[in-house]
Formats: C-alpha cells, structure tokens, sequence
C-alpha cells in the first residue's frame, strides 16, 4: 500500500479530477436522499393513491432490484467500461423517478420504484470503482471524506425535503427533484470522464445463464427473507418452494461459473483472503445496519413514546457518525494499516452495541441517538477501508466485480437481518400475547420493549462477528496498478 502524501488541492473539486468526483457525488446523492426522503412521505402517498397494505413493496422492491443487479452491473463495467454503465443506471434511476412521480396507482408505483432500483445497483457499486480507477490508495484517503459527506448531507436533507414536499407541495416532488440532480451528474461525466478502457485479446463473452440464474435465484432468495414472517409464514408451502427454488438455482449458478469464459460472479473471488474479509464484514454491516434502521424508530416511538420526525433523527445519529469517521479513516488506514484501523471500528461498535442494550423505557431519546452515532463511527471504520482495501487487491479489469460483490454481500447482509430480527422480535411478542397478536407498530410499549431488547442482543451478536471478519483482513495491501 502506497504511503504518498496528496495535496488537498489534488484531489479537491477544483482539481483536474473535480468534475469526475463532483459527478460521482451527484450520482451517489441520488440514492443516497432517496434511502431517506420517501419513508417521511409514505403517509402522504397512502392517502393520495391507496394500497396501504401494499406499501412495504415500495421498499422491497427497489431493494430487490437493486441488490440484484450491483454484481451484473459490476461485470459489464470491468467488460465495456465505468463509464457507459453509469450513466445507464443514472438514465433508469432519473425515468424511474419521472415515471414514480406520474403513477396513478400502488402497483403502479411499486412497478416504477423496481426501474429506480435497477438504476440505484449501478450507481452505487460503479461510482465506487470510479474513484478506484482514478485515485491512488492515498488519495482515496481523502475523497472518502467528499463521498461521505454527501450520506450525512442526505441523512437530514431527505427527511426534511420529505415532511416539506408531502405537506405543502406535493409527494410527487420527492421523485421529480431527482431529475436535474441526475442530468447534472450525467453532463459531467459525459464531458469531463474519459476512460482507456482494458480489453483482452479476444471478444468478451458475456455470462448469459450466470446472469438469469444470479438474478432469478438471487431475487428469490432475498424475497424469501425480506417477505418471509411478513407476507407469509416461515412454514408456509410459499416460504418453503421459494427459497427451495432459490437455492437450487444458486447452486446451478455456482456449477455455470465454473465453466463460464467470463462469469458474471467469478468464484475466485470466493477464496480472496482480502475479498473474504471485506465481504465477510459488509454482510454484517447490513445486518447491523437493518437491525438499527427498522427497530430504532420503532423504539423510540412505541416505548419512548416521541415523534415520527423526533424517531427519525435518532436514527439519522448513525447516518452522522458514518460519514465522519469514513472521512478521517484513510488517514488512519494509511498509517496503522486496514485491519488496526478496522479492528478499531468494529471495538466501537460493539461499545455502541452495549450502550444500546442499557437503553430502557425509561431512557432519553438522546441516550438512544448517543448509542446509534457510537455505533455509526464505529460502521465508519469498519466499511470505508474495507472497500478500498478489496479494490486495491485487484486489477482494472476485476475492480468492478470486486466492489459489485462488496455491496451484494451488504444487500444480503439486510435481507438476512431482516428475516432473523423479525423472528426474534416476533417469537419475543407470541410468547407473551400468543400467535395471533397485532404488528409490532401496533402493540403496546411494555411488550414492544422487551420484543425489540431481544434484537439489541442479536446486532451485539453480529457487532462481535465483525471483528472475527476483520481479523482475517491484511494490514497492508499491495496496490494493483491501474488501467
């Protein structure tokens, strides 16, 4: 790992690479303002268009879609480039957003949120990999802070926008403010990105089965755990045949990538001992991250009894603590190296976690937010140097499939979070009320505590798990030249 020191003005906005970085930032606030601003509006677009019991899909969906598609895109882009899969996943976010804020309908909606998701997996994963290409190990120490900015921006920018647009304008505008943001962002970099992009020998052969069995397989996996315990039981012939179907798919998927000339997913990244901690420890940061992001708010409102806005700013204490430890991680990493500056962050999430278990009925909601910002500095330290360490083991021609499975390992990671938390809280609720009780939303705060204690211990759990996962991740990395 290079130890180069790096000018500000290097790597700023009004450096030679600012527009690229100023781009990538507008394409990552899309998905970033949009993890925040429709959860305040739901209210709002229930009442306009129906279809309460169906809402859940606005998110499920656009999870799906987008958890799904981040390894496939991840391929295309080390087979065709950054840059023209950026700007396809920045093109079907901004018509998702034009086509959500004109649905006439629920399904409708649900439907136009799953083009949103399919731009959302292409935008993350391949911003990523563009400041991989285009920074050194060093310099990514600094534009961290830039990219983290702009999820601490949108963690209160979105809300606010949400609860102002669903009030006194209109729903549809929390979709609609998404297209000048977007067309920005592809002016840019259709401009200033330009890419030399590393072809073989040999005309790419693209990974047709591995696709459609990754995709099909995937999406009924991830359905299985985000719906199951919700829209069906766990025992349920639906619970049963679905993840059945998925795991014979995966399977088949797995035994395709063996034989496949450029596989979507290639399996050696299976036994990447960088790559295995680094997916390792974004699979339990989804976790956390679900675990906090669903049962926080429902705390703080169902026992702690305060507001929805008041619930929704003590989550967004994490959302705070995240980005501003990820923008000072590189300075530590480059010095003490990835896995004491990981180590460090997953010890502060597992204090975190312990504050988070004293919490009581009793406590302030401040003393609630306390514990998710400890917790959102630790996820700091732990996920940012994580991504840089998996890129830089890689060549160009790899960086995309390597950042592409970092994020589906974290989408897997929430998917998995939500089915066990669930049942934990639930198994909690039916031992006290028996099986036929209300949703949890609904029940009364001496039983929801409890139900909800019980997760706490569970994201302690997996906060211990993640310094197992980082352990295993080397200190230095030798960086792999760049295309």
């Amino acid at each position: 790992m290079t130890t180069e020191q790096t000018d500000r003005a290097a790597v700023g906005l009004r450096s030679e690479r600012g527009p690229i970085l100023l781009s990538v930032m507008l394409s990552v606030g899309l998905v970033a303002i949009d993890a925040t601003i429709l959860a305040t509006a739901v209210p709002a677009v229930v009442e306009d268009l129906g279809g309460f019991t169906q809402f859940p899909w606005l998110f499920s969906i656009y999870l799906l879609a987008q958890a799904i598609s981040v390894p496939i895109y991840g391929k295309l882009a080390d087979l065709r480039g950054r840059k023209p899969i950026m700007l396809l996943g920045v093109g079907l976010f901004v018509l998702g957003s034009i086509l959500c804020g004109f649905a006439w309908s629920m399904p409708a909606l649900i439907a136009f949120r799953l083009i949103q998701g399919l731009g959302a997996g292409a935008i993350q994963p391949i911003g990523m990999t563009i400041i991989g290409d285009i920074y050194s190990v060093a310099e990514r120490a600094r534009v961290q802070g830039y990219i983290a900015s702009v999820w601490g921006i949108s963690s209160f920018v979105g809300p606010a926008l949400g609860g102002v647009f669903a009030d006194y304008i209109s729903w549809r505008w929390i979709f609609f403010v998404n297209i000048p943001l977007g067309l920005a962002a592809a002016w840019v970099l259709v401009r200033r990105f330009q890419e030399n992009v590393v072809r073989g020998t040999t005309k790419p052969k693209i990974d047709y089965w591995g696709t459609i069995l990754l995709a099909v397989g995937g999406s009924l996996l991830l359905l299985g755990l985000l719906e199951g315990g919700v829209m069906w039981d766990w025992d349920s012939v639906a619970s049963i045949v679905i993840l059945a179907v998925s795991v014979v798919l995966l399977v088949a998927f797995v035994l395709v990538e063996r034989k496949a000339p450029e596989p979507v997913l290639p399996l050696w990244v299976l036994g990447h001992r960088v790559l295995n901690s680094a997916n390792s420890s974004a699979l339990l940061i989804g976790v956390l991250m679900v675990g906090l992001s669903t049962y926080v708010p429902l705390y703080a409102q169902g026992v702690l009894g305060t507001s929805a806005l008041v619930a929704g700013f003590a989550l967004a204490a994490m959302t705070l603590g995240w980005p501003i430890a990820a923008s000072v991680a590189g300075r530590i990493y480059l010095r003490v190296g990835f896995r004491t500056t990981m180590l460090m962050g997953s010890v502060i999430v597992v204090v975190g976690s312990g504050l988070l278990l004293t919490v009581s009925a009793s406590s302030s909601v401040l003393y609630l937010a306390l514990a998710c910002f400890v917790i959102g500095v630790g996820l700091g330290f732990s996920a940012s140097p994580a991504v840089v360490a998996a890129q830089s083991s890689v060549d160009w021609r790899s960086r995309g499939v390597v950042t592409g499975a970092n994020m589906f390992a974290r989408s897997v990671g929430s998917a998995v979070g939500v089915a066990i938390f669930g049942a934990v809280a639930n198994s909690v609720v039916a031992s006290r009320l028996g099986d036929s009780h209300e949703d949890l939303e609904h029940l009364p705060g001496e039983v929801l505590a409890p139900a909800i204690h019980d997760v706490y211990y569970g994201a302690a759990l997996a906060a211990v798990l993640l310094i197992v996962a980082v352990v295993f991740m080397p200190n230095r990395v030798q960086e792999q030249p760049r295309g």
